[in-house]
């Protein structure tokens, strides 16, 4: 089941929304927070109100945080903050693809429920392919060490800096709460395949 995410819930869906009947055969609930491309956040107090869902109606949190690290003002919250001390029916899941610029690894990691961790380990231990070993070595110092991160977010910051000097508010722009995406409203324009092919042919933007 698709939920909205529209300017007017802030890019979030809205669990008040969720009729009884749906929560009761839910099994798992995904989130991305930062959202790619929106850049929307979820707040502490949204973390706390889905939490309290899943422990009612028991299912799954599935929190997809791998923007977590790229932000310019406010570090992100996470799922697990909210989760209480057994992590009882949340998944964190994190990458080094954003938060190192190491996208070609593939490598992250998965935090939270025991039970489900568990469960997901035998998974992958059958049905997933295994991280070389040298790879494993480059993710434990790419984890290791936060100054490259920081150097990241720095340089993210410069971007939008320039993006909030260069756009204003034109086309709906804000700058994000997180994430590394512009998102804009080119409905004025054609919408958004015609603008990129326009923008490729007639300004040179690749």
């Amino acid at each position: 089941i698709y939920l909205p995410t529209t300017l007017s819930n802030g890019f979030l869906p809205d669990l008040d929304s969720i009729d009884e009947a749906t929560l009761a055969r839910t099994v798992a609930f995904f989130l991305a927070s930062p959202a790619n491309p929106q850049g929307s956040v979820a707040s502490r107090a949204y973390f706390t109100r889905l939490k309290q869902l899943a422990d009612r109606h028991g299912f799954m949190i599935l929190s997809d945080e791998c923007y977590s690290e790229i932000y310019t003002r406010e570090a992100p919250g996470s799922m697990l903050e909210c989760a209480g001390p057994d992590f009882t029916n949340v998944v964190a899941f994190q990458s080094l693809s954003k938060r190192s610029n190491l996208p070609g690894m593939r490598v992250g990691f998965a935090a939270g429920d025991r039970k489900f961790m568990a469960a997901f380990l035998e998974l992958r231990n059958v049905a997933a392919p295994q991280v070389p070993v040298p790879l494993q070595h480059v993710a434990v110092a790419a984890y290791g060490d936060e100054a490259h991160v920081e150097e990241n977010r720095r340089l993210y910051r410069i971007k939008f800096d320039l993006a909030d000097q260069i756009l204003g508010s034109r086309y709906g722009y804000k700058r994000p709460a997180g994430g590394f995406c512009v998102w804009l409203d080119v409905s004025d324009r054609g919408g958004d395949e015609a603008t990129t092919v326009r923008l490729y042919r007639d300004a040179g933007v690749r």
